[in-house]
């Protein structure tokens, strides 16, 4: 049974709670945080966050860790959200990756936390003006109470904005104030066709394994053909930070996959933690996602043979029966703490 014919697919419930919060933690404080995150989050919720702030449990740990520095740092937070869409996670409990009957269920939202950047964070400058935090969050709800949570969000991205660039060399690709989905209905608060959703999560699945096989195979596809399966021509690669964001399929190839392959070498996957989609959108995160060598220095970084782990958020919008955009986040100063670049350290000498 999948997420498209059980009856037990029904995700208002899981959005009302996941929403709810939101509203709540809009008006959340320094003094607060910790108990509105109580309200609706469980006490043992597993929370997954961007180095330096890993993994955390529970919401006092929570607020500790994130949320309290944050809003010290930023006043007027507003989360501007540009999708939001639920899902029965297809890792759980079948091999084929069809979300099984006990599958979990879980929320995703992206968009900007938007403030006024007041206070250092993380030792980033304050800047006194209005600052965008890129964000994309997995919730779990079980039982009245979200269980656990991913927050990705786009450190590098918010100190280009202090006038900070710790990069060695100069991102490939655009990197902007990133705009949600072209059609602007990624807001997904009423019920879906399962089947579209089906027809997502089908598509996220064959460009998963396009990938492998083009890393497996020694004759493999040209790039373009490789990508031509799964991509509409203009498809739209919202990269971080460090990488940035590029459009049409050449340019991706020029501006991104290029560099990401000849810079990183034995690449392997370790998987997904969450793998989900509602209508036309979908996306996933792994804790890690990947691991490699950099052994041509991407994005300028020093040449090593130590194995590095990305960490990865991808959210993608479907069109017809291809992807057409894709905003990714990746814990690059987890994976550049790795390789012996620490950002957060030089900040804070």
């Amino acid at each position: 049974m999948t997420q498209n014919d059980s009856p037990a697919a029904d995700f208002a419930a899981t959005k009302a709670l996941v929403q709810a919060h939101y509203h709540d933690m809009a008006r959340a404080t320094p003094q607060t945080v910790q108990s509105i995150l109580e309200k609706r989050v469980s006490g043992e919720c597993q929370w997954y966050g961007m180095h330096p702030f890993n993994e955390q449990c529970g919401p006092a740990a929570i607020a500790n860790s994130f949320w309290q520095p944050l809003l010290r740092a930023f006043s007027r937070v507003q989360r501007r959200q540009d999708i939001f869409f639920a899902g029965l996670n297809c890792i759980d409990n079948d091999p084929s990756q069809n979300a099984g009957q006990n599958a979990g269920q879980w929320a995703a939202s992206m968009g900007h936390l938007m403030g006024l950047f007041d206070a250092p964070f993380l030792g980033i400058p304050a800047t006194g003006k209005m600052a965008f935090l890129r964000y994309a969050e997995f919730n779990k709800v079980e039982n009245g109470k979200i269980t656990q949570t991913a927050l990705f969000v786009d450190l590098l991205h918010l100190m280009l904005q202090a006038g900070l660039n710790p990069l060695k060399a100069p991102q490939t690709a655009a990197h902007l104030v990133q705009p949600g989905p072209m059609t602007h209905d990624g807001m997904l608060s009423d019920p879906q066709d399962p089947a579209e959703g089906r027809k997502t999560l089908d598509r996220i699945h064959a460009m998963i394994g396009s990938i492998d096989r083009a890393n497996a195979d020694p004759k493999p596809l040209t790039p373009q053909e490789e990508l031509q399966q799964d991509w509409h021509d203009d498809m739209i690669w919202w990269g971080p930070a460090g990488i940035g964001a590029t459009y049409t399929i050449d340019r991706y190839i020029q501006q991104h996959q290029q560099p990401f392959r000849k810079g990183l070498s034995d690449r392997s996957f370790n998987g997904h933690l969450c793998r989900m989609a509602e209508g036309h959108y979908g996306g996933f995160f792994g804790w890690p996602n990947l691991t490699l060598t950099n052994t041509n220095g991407f994005m300028g970084l020093p040449i090593s043979d130590t194995r590095a782990d990305m960490r990865v958020v991808d959210i993608y919008r479907r069109a017809g029966d291809k992807l057409a955009e894709n905003w990714i986040f990746i814990d690059m100063l987890h994976f550049m703490k790795m390789l012996g670049v620490d950002v957060l350290a030089d900040l804070n000498p």
